[in-house]
């Protein structure tokens, strides 16, 4: 397959490349585009042919449910069987944004799509090339990241050229992506709101609109054995190449260990904070922002695990984040990209 990669600048869209991109959905095809989140692969919700395509241009096991992503919240009603009135605030809240919620789906939306589950999760993305593509693909796009799967999310499209180029029909650059990890998902089908995927819209942020809202305690879980409700929930995600290991507890043991672990190491790198980068000397250090500034360092995390992989890093060090705010999702992330190994010091 040959994969066409056509550049849109949000401020001045190219209406007919949009256009082709979403005559290509429609047509059963697959088109990689950015999102405020991370690039994502889409291809049609409601076509299970589409749904089976994204899986296998991914690699990706067909029991990990996809996202169903819309362009107007009106649209929401046609696949979802019903809203509370949770729901209807978070809606309110945040969408268009980073939140995806899950809901008891109608039969429109095939197995194919949900993972084989009777629940269809939806997100209503804000990001201004994402809505006009999905507008013109029919309004119903099922889109994973535009990743192999388990690999660091794409938040530049050159990333998504490398992973499936010759696997889509369709890449949309739409250049650097603004938050960098994927949206936050929350279960909206029991008695009470479980978060199952941390993410930009944080518990706090859900808890002050809508009250209780519940943490699946298998998001951190490496040997959980159910099936999972949500992308993320099981498989290895956002892993590098390299052997990664987290390095938890105060400042001054994190950096001793982690220069002692690196001693000898030639294809060695450290993840740290901005404050920290001269204290691992003679060491490839890899600047994810400030501590101060969990926002920033949300945007860099999956670029860096990239570079790492550019650069043939065999061994990762990284230190731990703060875990207020966004800071949970940037957490979840990287447990989940080193494989969940933590050492503790």
């Amino acid at each position: 397959m040959d994969t066409v990669i056509v550049s849109i600048d949000e401020k001045n869209p190219d209406e007919e490349a949009i256009k082709k991109a979403g005559e290509i959905i429609k047509a059963g095809g697959l088109v990689a585009f950015p999102t405020e989140t991370v690039y994502g692969l889409g291809g049609d919700a409601l076509n299970p042919e589409s749904s089976k395509k994204i899986y296998a241009a991914k690699g990706r096991p067909s029991d990990n449910p996809l996202i169903v992503h819309i362009f107007r919240i009106e649209d929401l009603y046609a696949i979802a069987e019903e809203v509370s009135w949770e729901a209807q605030k978070l809606i309110e809240a945040f969408w268009p944004g980073p939140l995806t919620m899950i809901f008891k789906k109608k039969a429109c939306v095939p197995y194919e799509t949900t993972g084989g589950l009777d629940t269809v999760a939806v997100r209503f993305p804000v990001h201004p090339t994402a809505m006009a593509f999905i507008e013109a693909a029919g309004g119903f796009v099922a889109a994973p990241s535009a990743n192999l799967s388990g690999r660091p999310s794409p938040t530049l499209a050159k990333y998504v050229c490398e992973d499936l180029d010759g696997r889509v029909d369709m890449i949309i650059d739409g250049g650097n992506i603004p938050i960098g990890l994927e949206s936050t998902i929350v279960d909206m089908t029991g008695e009470v709101p479980m978060i199952l995927r941390p993410g930009f819209v944080s518990f706090e942020m859900l808890e002050e609109v809508i009250g209780k809202v519940g943490l699946d305690p298998t998001i951190l879980d490496a040997n959980c054995g159910e099936r999972p409700k949500a992308p993320g929930m099981r498989y290895r995600h956002y892993a590098p190449k390299a052997d990664m290991t987290i390095v938890r507890g105060a400042d001054e043991n994190v950096i001793s260990r982690i220069n002692e672990m690196a001693a000898g190491k030639e294809k060695c790198a450290v993840i740290c904070v901005s404050e920290h980068v001269s204290e691992y000397p003679g060491i490839t250090v890899k600047n994810v922002g400030s501590r101060n500034n969990s926002e920033e360092i949300a945007a860099g995390l999956y670029r860096i695990l990239r570079e790492c992989d550019d650069e043939g890093i065999e061994t990762i060090l990284s230190e731990s984040f703060s875990e207020n705010g966004i800071g949970a999702a940037i957490m979840n992330r990287l447990v989940k990209a080193a494989g969940h190994k933590i050492l503790d010091v």
